[in-house]
C-alpha cells in the first residue's frame, strides 16, 4: 500500500493508513471535523489521534416543487469527501481477507526490495574503500 493508493490522505499527511483503527466525523458550526485515530505501540512517539477541520462549501439549490426558488446551501468540503471515500475504501481493504493477504504480501515485497537496495548500496561503499 503506497501513498499513490490514498492521495487525499497522504496530502493532509497521514503516511501510514494501515495504522488508521477508525475515524469519525462532526459538524461544528459551519466546518466538519474529521479525527483519525490510530493503533500505535505504546513506545510510538507518533500521535494516537489528529484532526482536521474542513469549512463547509456555501452553493446555490432549488427548492419547492417547482424548483424555481433558489436559496444557499453548506456542503461537505471536496477534499473531506475524497478522504472520507479513500477512508471507507481502506476500512473495505482491512475486512476483507484476500486483500489483507495481498496486502502483507506487497508490504513483504517492498521491505524485500528496500534490504536488497540498501544490501547493494553497502556493497558499494565497501569496493569504494578497496576491499572486494
Amino acid at each position: 500500500m503506497t501513498k499513490n493508493d490514498y492521495p487525499q490522505l497522504a496530502e493532509m499527511g497521514i503516511e501510514h493508513p494501515l495504522q488508521i483503527e477508525r475515524y469519525q466525523v462532526n459538524s461544528i458550526s459551519n466546518y466538519d471535523v474529521l479525527r483519525v485515530i490510530y493503533e500505535r505501540g505504546k513506545d510510538s512517539f507518533l500521535p494516537s489521534t489528529r484532526t482536521y477541520k474542513f469549512p463547509r462549501v456555501q452553493t446555490k439549490a432549488a427548492i419547492g416543487k417547482d424548483k424555481k426558488s433558489v436559496q444557499p446551501v453548506l456542503e461537505t468540503h471536496p477534499e473531506l469527501k475524497k478522504a472520507l471515500d479513500e477512508l471507507e475504501h481502506l476500512f473495505a481493504k482491512k475486512e476483507c481477507k484476500e486483500c489483507v493477504a495481498d496486502t502483507v504480501l506487497e508490504e513483504l515485497q517492498a521491505l524485500e526490495d528496500e534490504i536488497a537496495m540498501r544490501n547493494e548500496y553497502i556493497r558499494d561503499l565497501v569496493r569504494q574503500l578497496g576491499a572486494k
